[in-house]
This record gives structure tokens, sequence and C-alpha cells, in this order.
């Protein structure tokens, strides 16, 4: 855990969220600033710092998120209309909180280019 990280405080319970779907390696709950009707964060338990820090240790995480990201869709309620999933990295990348996480967006139609 690092002391400073809003997400790692999150995972610890020291500070509260309407958690949607947890389990011992993530928690899932609304993004206070959403961009979408539903947009729903999915953070590790374990501190990563961003998607380049994750390591071969951590793929066995990173599968456990991914396949647990269509339940967590589904209980949003954004699997059967659809939802994007998206993963910043790093300045240019638009990630603001350092400790990976993964946003599902939905609730409407995604267009492309995202920005």
């Amino acid at each position: 855990m690092q002391q400073d990280c809003i997400f790692c405080k999150i995972a610890a319970k020291t500070i509260p969220v309407n958690a949607i779907y947890e389990d011992e390696q993530l928690i899932a709950f609304p993004d206070i600033n959403p961009v979408a009707p539903v947009h729903v964060l999915v953070i590790p338990k374990k501190h990563i710092a961003n998607i380049l820090e994750a390591t071969s240790d951590d793929a066995e995480l990173l599968g456990h998120i991914m396949a647990t990201i269509p339940k967590i869709a589904a209980i949003a309620g954004v699997a059967e209309d659809g939802f994007r999933t998206v993963i910043n990295t790093k300045d240019n990348g638009g990630q603001t909180v350092y400790h990976l996480h993964f946003h599902i967006l939905g609730g409407r139609f995604m267009t492309w280019p995202p920005g």
C-alpha cells in the first residue's frame, strides 16, 4: 500500500465507497466524476502505479480483473447493450491517479476516436 494513494486507501477501507462489486483482489465502484451515464472504476487492491509497472508476477491478478469485468458490467446494467473498458496510462494517456484502474463506461453510444 502506498500511503498517499487514494485508491490504496479505498482498497484498505480507510476511505469508504459504494462498492458494486468486491472480492479478495479487486473492488469496483462508481466514479465520482462520471463521463458517461454508467462509469465504474475497477481497481486492484494491490498497488500497481500503471499498466507499465505490471510484471509477470501480476499476470494472474490482471487475468482475474479482465475475467471479472463482464460480471461487473452486468451488475452495472451495461453488459447487454455494450460498454467500453479503458486503461489510462501516464499523463499523455489521461491517467490522474497513479494506481492501476480500469474504467467501465456505458449507458450511451461511445464514439471513436475517444478524444
